[in-house]
């Protein structure tokens, strides 16, 4: 998330009632969460294992419960709780708007709107969009020429929305980041701050349900064309030309590159990179990195290949050990 304007890291203290340690005037341009920070950001962490990646990260401010040598080029906000005091930075600079905020978009040339459609502040809408009924459009939205939402699709704050899109019946568009801290009396809600950012040509299909970065963008590339009910989380980026089948579920801050193929109930874990053109065959697990260009089987991704000798030689098993013991263990 970028800030509205700049601000020091003096300042941010004053803000976040907090010390500093480093240059008074070193300058603050946003704040993310630590997996899709750049430089000029303000990050934050408070568990030990994680300060040399926080420390060592694009962040150059990171609020922190621990002081400690400040890195070159880098300041340091000292916080008793750097999760809560985080939030209270970004919705500073970004305060969260009231879900009953109402507002008269901005309407191009030939655009349909049906019955009961609401819309929030700050929406412009191009030319030829078609919007059905029961359908609500967050604040702060733009939707692209031609677009189409069929009707009861939710679109979230600060969505934005290419051309030629089709988002089909029923689908939630910019829901908030499934994100939380543990605390003694239960969890903490990271706030989410973020946006969706949908290319043009992209089809989404219905009752999908993709949500908002929490400081940082969720992004669907151009022409990917996606199937119904398919969760995307929080700050997961996808390329150009993917495909994705219907119940797939990608985890958060998953990048998935260009041409990618996910087949039906694929499960992808968090924080991790699908390579260019890979193939995951149905009902395939995700729980590391994979390779671009190979096509994957198994409740583990294995290449395909691999998975079925695997399968062959199972099948093979109670005849090999009947040979072995000669005992029939059919």
């Amino acid at each position: 998330m970028k800030l509205s304007q700049s601000v020091s890291l003096r300042e941010a203290a004053l803000i976040l009632g907090c010390r500093f340690v480093g240059d008074p005037d070193h300058l603050i341009t946003g704040c993310n969460e630590i997996h899709r920070v750049e430089p000029g950001d303000m990050t934050f962490v408070d568990v030990e294992k994680y300060y040399q990646k926080a420390l060592t990260s694009l962040a150059t401010t990171v609020l922190i419960n621990k002081e400690t040598e400040v890195p070159v080029g880098k300041g340091l906000l000292i916080s008793d709780n750097p999760f809560t005091d985080y939030n209270r930075f970004a919705a500073h600079f970004q305060p969260i708007l009231p879900v009953t905020a109402e507002g008269q978009p901005f309407l191009g040339r030939n655009v349909s709107i049906g019955r009961n459609v609401v819309f929030g502040q700050d929406v412009v809408i191009g030319d030829d969009v078609t919007i059905g009924h029961n359908t609500v459009i967050g604040s702060g939205v733009s939707i692209g020429r031609g677009t189409i939402l069929y009707p009861q699709v939710t679109i979230g704050d600060y969505t934005q929305i290419g051309e030629e899109v089709c988002i089909q019946a029923g689908s939630v568009i910019g829901g908030e980041a499934f994100y939380f801290k543990t605390r003694p009396w239960g969890r903490e809600k990271l706030v989410t701050q973020g946006r969706v950012v949908i290319g043009s040509h992209v089809d989404i299909g219905a009752g999908c349900t993709i949500d908002r970065g929490v400081s940082a963008d969720t992004i669907i590339g151009d022409w990917t064309k996606i199937d119904n009910l398919v969760q995307i989380g929080h700050d997961t980026v996808i390329g150009k030309r993917c495909l994705i089948a219907a119940q797939v579920g990608v985890a958060g801050v998953v990048n998935i590159e260009d041409d990618v193929i996910l087949w039906g109930q694929v499960g992808v874990n968090k924080d991790l990179t699908i390579g260019k053109g890979a193939v995951l065959m149905g009902k395939t697990g995700v729980m590391s990195s994979l390779e671009g260009g190979k096509t994957y089987l198994g409740m583990i991704a294995t290449e395909a290949r691999q998975t079925l000798r695997e399968v062959a030689a199972l099948r093979r098993l109670p005849e090999l050990l009947r040979k072995w013991t000669g005992k029939d263990i059919s």
